[in-house]
C-alpha cells in the first residue's frame, strides 16, 4: 500500500507572511526618519533609542521577503512554462521599477538634496524647483555631493528589492531552462540537510561564513553590481524558498521547531542588540573576536526569526479570505509609494514642532492611508495599473491572481 502525500497549490500562511513584512517594512521605514541612521530625511530630534527597536527586525525582514518571494515563484513556475514565467515577471515587475525611478522615488532625492543644503546653509538645491532638480535627476546632471560621496541619479532607493528580485527570476529562468525539475531537486537536498539539528545549524553556519567572509569586505550597496554580500544571502533565500515551497516535510519540521527557534531569536536578538548598542559610537573598538562572535549571532537571529516566523505561520496563518486577497495583490503599489510619502511628510510634519510622538502617530496613519488611497484609486485605471504591478485589467480573478513580489 503506498502513500501519497498531497502537494499544495497555495501557501496562504506565506501570504500572510508576505503581507505582514512588507506592513513591517513600513514602521520600519518610519524609524529611519527617527533614528540617528544616515536616510533621506532625518527628524531634528532622533531618538537613539529607537535603534534598539529597529534591531528587531532588521536582520531578517529582507532576507524573509527573498525566501517567500522564491515560494510564490516555484508555484508559478510549476503552472507554466519558462518563457511565459520569464515574460510575466518581466511585465509585473519592469514597468513598475522604472515607472518608480523617474516618478515616484525622485521625491525622495530632491528632499534629500533640500535637506543637505539647509543644513549646510548653501549648496545645490536651495535654488532651483522640483521641476529644474528632476531635469537634472534623469539627465543625471545634479553633482550634488557631500562629504560622504555624491548622489547619483537616476536611482532605485527602496525599488532596489525590485530590481533584485527581477534580476534572480531572470537568473532562475536559465536554470530551469537547462534543469527543468529544479524545484523538486532543491525540495529534496533542502528536506535531507534541513533536518534534526541541521535545521537550526546548517543555515546559521552558511549565513555566519557568508557575513564573516563578504560583509566586511563589500557591505551592502543594493547597486545590483559588485553587492556581493547581499546577493549571497538573498539569492540563496530566494532559492531556498523556491526548493521548501512545497514540502509538507519541512513546513512540519518548521512548525515543530517553532518554539525552539524563537527562543533561539530572542536570545539572539539580546546579544546582538547589546553589542550593536555599546559600539555604536564605533569606541571603543570591539575586539576581534568579538566582532567574529558576533557575526554568528547575528546569523543566528536572522535563521531563527526566519524559521518561527514560518513555523507559526505554517500552524496558525493557513487559511485565505478576502481580507488576504486584497492585501495579496495591493501590496505592490503599498511597496511602491510608501517610502516616498514618508519622507515628503516627514519633511514637512519637522516644520511643524509637533510632540514627536504625536508627529510620528500623524506619519504612521497618514502613510498607510496614502498607501490604501493609491491602491484604491490606481487600480480602477487600467492604463495605470500595469505602472503598479497590477494586472492590465480589473477583475473578480484580479485577487487569485499570483502576487507581483512572486
Amino acid at each position: 500500500m503506498t502513500t501519497t502525500v498531497s502537494t499544495p497549490t497555495r501557501r496562504y500562511d506565506l501570504d500572510w507572511i508576505r503581507v505582514s513584512a512588507f506592513f513591517l517594512l513600513i514602521l520600519y521605514h518610519v524609524g529611519m526618519f527617527y533614528v540617528p541612521w544616515e536616510w533621506h530625511v532625518k527628524s531634528p530630534h532622533p531618538v537613539e533609542t529607537l535603534e534598539l527597536a529597529m534591531f528587531v527586525t532588521n536582520p531578517w525582514r529582507l532576507t524573509l521577503l527573498f525566501l517567500v518571494s522564491g515560494a510564490a515563484t516555484r508555484f508559478m513556475a510549476d503552472k507554466t512554462t519558462v518563457g511565459k514565467l520569464t515574460g510575466a515577471r518581466m511585465a509585473r515587475l519592469l514597468p513598475p521599477l522604472l515607472f518608480a525611478m523617474f516618478v515616484i522615488v525622485p521625491p525622495q532625492s530632491y528632499y534629500q538634496v533640500v535637506e543637505y543644503a539647509a543644513a549646510h546653509s548653501a549648496g545645490p538645491g536651495s535654488a532651483f524647483s522640483y521641476g529644474d532638480f528632476w531635469i537634472k535627476y534623469v539627465t543625471g546632471s545634479g553633482h550634488w555631493c557631500s562629504a560622504d560621496g555624491c548622489l547619483t541619479t537616476p536611482t532605485w532607493n527602496h525599488m532596489w528589492f525590485v530590481a533584485y528580485l527581477l534580476f534572480y527570476t531572470l537568473v532562475l529562468a536559465g536554470l530551469l531552462l537547462i534543469w527543468r525539475r529544479l524545484g523538486e531537486h532543491l525540495q529534496a537536498a533542502a528536506e535531507r540537510v534541513l533536518n534534526g539539528p541541521g535545521l537550526i545549524l546548517w543555515p546559521i553556519v552558511f549565513l555566519g561564513l557568508v557575513r564573516a567572509w563578504l560583509y566586511p569586505r563589500y557591505g551592502e550597496t543594493h547597486a545590483l553590481v559588485g553587492d556581493h554580500y547581499v546577493h549571497a544571502v538573498s539569492f540563496s533565500a530566494f532559492l531556498l524558498g523556491f526548493g521548501l515551497a512545497k514540502s509538507e516535510v519541512l513546513r512540519e519540521r518548521l512548525i515543530a521547531a517553532r518554539w525552539l527557534a524563537l527562543g533561539l531569536a530572542v536570545a539572539a536578538y539580546a546579544g546582538w542588540a547589546t553589542y550593536a548598542w555599546v559600539y555604536r559610537a564605533g569606541t571603543p573598538i570591539p575586539p576581534e573576536g568579538l566582532r567574529w562572535a558576533m557575526r554568528f549571532v547575528y546569523t543566528t537571529d536572522t535563521w531563527c526569526a526566519i524559521a518561527a516566523i514560518l513555523g507559526f505561520g505554517a500552524k496558525y496563518l493557513n487559511r485565505g479570505g478576502p481580507i488576504l486577497r486584497y492585501l495579496t495583490v495591493g501590496v505592490f503599489p503599498f511597496y511602491l509609494v510608501h517610502q516616498t510619502l514618508i519622507v515628503v511628510m516627514a519633511h514637512h510634519l519637522a516644520k511643524l514642532g509637533l510632540p514627536q510622538p504625536f508627529e510620528a502617530l500623524i506619519l504612521i496613519v497618514f502613510t498607510f492611508a496614502g498607501c490604501f488611497a493609491t491602491y484604491e484609486i490606481v487600480r480602477r485605471i487600467p492604463g495605470v495599473r500595469l505602472l503598479f504591478g497590477l494586472r492590465g485589467d480589473q477583475s473578480p480573478a484580479e485577487a487569485k491572481s499570483p502576487p507581483a513580489f512572486a
